[in-house]
């Protein structure tokens, strides 16, 4: 696959051991990913995949040290290796493969079953093989993700009932404000956690108070028309912040988009900030009226419905070592290749030299019949040897090295 000095990498920071300030800090915004890719191109990196989101930010690749890969991250964000050291994980070759299954498959999301993650994937190797950063080995691994997703997905019912973050927040807002359906409730961004808090909102509520409010109006009117919402323009933003009784952002920016200097009410108001990095800025706590609740507090709301999903997690992770082991079983035949290759090339070199030696002493040696009886002869031992090397997997490595000795040959060793 790569040559002899490169691995396949897992480098990132999740929810588990990272706060949303932190996981703020390693965010990549769509532009930071496209030179964060360019980047890794320029320093010579052969395959690269990005993902992040609000609860992970994580590169799988190939590299000669995984520092190369953290050097990319911090390179293209706000974080520093230091900070990155304290909460990070890395894993290498099989555990890394073994990462991707897990958090593919919602076995690792921070609500057990939320499969949001698989569409990330998707997106994050799709971006990489646009700029010629996806090998066949993370193209496969995708694949083979995608793959277990769907069978847990259809056969398990890891993700039964409505749990999510977008759910948790509805489910906070029902639980700590009464009479709901008279409340004026502004939404600041269209961001996708926040649309499908909207959505959840109009189904659990009967408020017919929503408001609306996105800095491309546009985007704005295409979310409202779905639910019957009321719209406004981004320069009404602090009037209708203080017409609120709660308040939704989602805007997913870079910096905050809602601080203290913006409230003027004096009446009670729950501040929901389903942003990374954090949207709200921490300072409007120091209003008496306010009450502010973030993503990672919402993430902690556990029901029954959580503890059903609990019993499915032997069944997907049965159907994860199924399809890893068959992706495991393709990855084993890839360290016969170069083997195969040389043994190839080493024949090509004998059949050469011999055609250089025939062709002094006989006037009339047919090259074209002598070419054509060599190559096939090449192509058969060649393919006996590929079929004693996928049948004997126990015993391969010792097989790959005597055929190397008796051969002189020199291959690069892979994953």
């Amino acid at each position: 696959m790569q040559s002899r000095s490169t691995h396949f990498y897992t480098i990132g920071l999740s929810y588990k051991k990272a706060d949303a300030e932190v996981r703020g800090h390693f965010s990549l915004s769509d532009s930071a990913k496209q030179n964060l890719l360019r980047q890794a191109k320029h320093n010579g990196i052969e395959s690269v995949l990005v993902v992040s989101t609000c609860n992970r930010t994580e590169l799988y690749g190939f590299a000669e040290h995984p520092f190369q890969l953290i050097q990319l991250l911090c390179d293209n964000t706000k974080g520093t290796v230091e900070e990155f050291q304290d909460v990070a994980y890395v894993r290498k070759n099989k555990e890394a493969i073994n990462h991707m299954f897990r958090v593919g498959s919602g076995l690792d999301s921070q609500i057990l079953g939320d499969f949001e993650i698989i569409s990330q994937l998707k997106f994050g190797a799709r971006a990489s093989k646009k700029e010629g950063l996806l090998n066949s080995f993370t193209e496969r691994l995708v694949n083979a993700v995608i793959q277990a997703s769907k069978r847990i997905k259809n056969e398990t019912e890891l993700s039964s009932g409505a749990t999510s973050v977008s759910f948790a927040s509805v489910q906070y807002i029902m639980n700590n404000v009464e009479k709901i359906s008279e409340k004026n409730i502004l939404l600041f961004g269209t961001g996708k956690i926040g649309r499908n808090t909207c959505e959840n909102l109009v189904k659990h509520t009967k408020n017919s108070h929503i408001t609306l409010i996105n800095r491309t109006k546009t985007k704005a009117e295409e979310v409202a028309g779905k639910f019957n919402l009321i719209v406004k323009d981004y320069e009404k933003l602090e009037r209708e912040v203080n017409a609120s009784d709660i308040l939704i952002v989602a805007t997913g920016a870079q910096n905050p988009t809602v601080y203290k200097s913006l409230i003027s009410t004096e009446k009670p108001l729950l501040v929901l900030d389903l942003s990374i990095p954090k949207n709200v800025n921490e300072d409007i706590r120091d209003l008496s009226n306010i009450t502010l609740v973030h993503l990672d507090d919402l993430a902690k709301i556990t029901d029954d419905t959580l503890e059903k999903r609990k019993t499915f997690i032997p069944a997907a992770e049965a159907i994860i070592i199924e399809i890893m082991a068959e992706f495991n079983a393709w990855l084993d035949t890839l360290k016969f290749v170069p083997t195969i290759q040389a043994i190839k090339h080493k024949l090509t070199d004998f059949k050469n030299s011999e055609f250089n030696t025939q062709r002094k002493k006989l006037s009339d040696f047919n090259e074209d019949q002598a070419e054509l009886i060599t190559n096939n002869l090449i192509q058969k031992i060649t393919n006996q040897f590929a079929h004693h090397l996928r049948e004997d997997s126990h015993t391969s490595d010792e097989s790959i090295e005597l055929i190397k000795k008796i051969f002189q040959l020199e291959t690069s060793d892979n994953v």
